[in-house]
């Protein structure tokens, strides 16, 4: 079993903690996101450019396949991002010895986010290049 179902508080026999609701589980899902969100300047940019995205998506007059590859993108984004936050928050609870040994963890979280943004950027392109080219007869249909 998982460690946060079994405790043990005076090193008697474990007993059963009541499971979680999923209603408390989807609630402090939320409360994480918000905490991600609110702390960290790079969702702006993020925001910013899904915004755009989901414009572009609309004005092109998208697919539900596009719009499946503009919203997954999106959402491979937003991912990345918020686990990059959850690393930094960590590192920030650190003394600085653990900081020094685990620093390029921070480079690696940050790498995961260009890498997850230059592919949404690549599919994009894909995307909303082609709808332009065809919309400016570019490119034959």
């Amino acid at each position: 079993m998982s460690a946060n179902v079994w405790s043990a508080p005076n090193d008697d026999e474990p007993t059963r903690k009541k499971p979680r609701l999923w209603r408390d589980k989807f609630r402090e899902a939320v409360r994480g996101v918000k905490r991600g969100v609110r702390g960290h300047s790079s969702f702006s940019v993020h925001f910013f450019c899904a915004v755009v995205a989901v414009a572009a998506a609309v004005a092109l007059e998208c697919d539900y396949r596009e719009w499946c590859l503009v919203i997954g993108c999106i959402g491979l984004v937003v991912t990345a991002e918020l686990f990059n936050s959850s690393i930094e928050t960590l590192f920030r609870g650190l003394d600085q010895e653990a900081r020094d040994r685990v620093y390029g963890c921070l480079d690696i979280a940050a790498g995961a986010v260009l890498v997850a943004g230059l592919c949404a950027a690549t599919v994009g392109a894909v995307i909303f290049g082609r709808k332009i080219l065809l919309l400016f007869h570019w490119l034959p249909a």
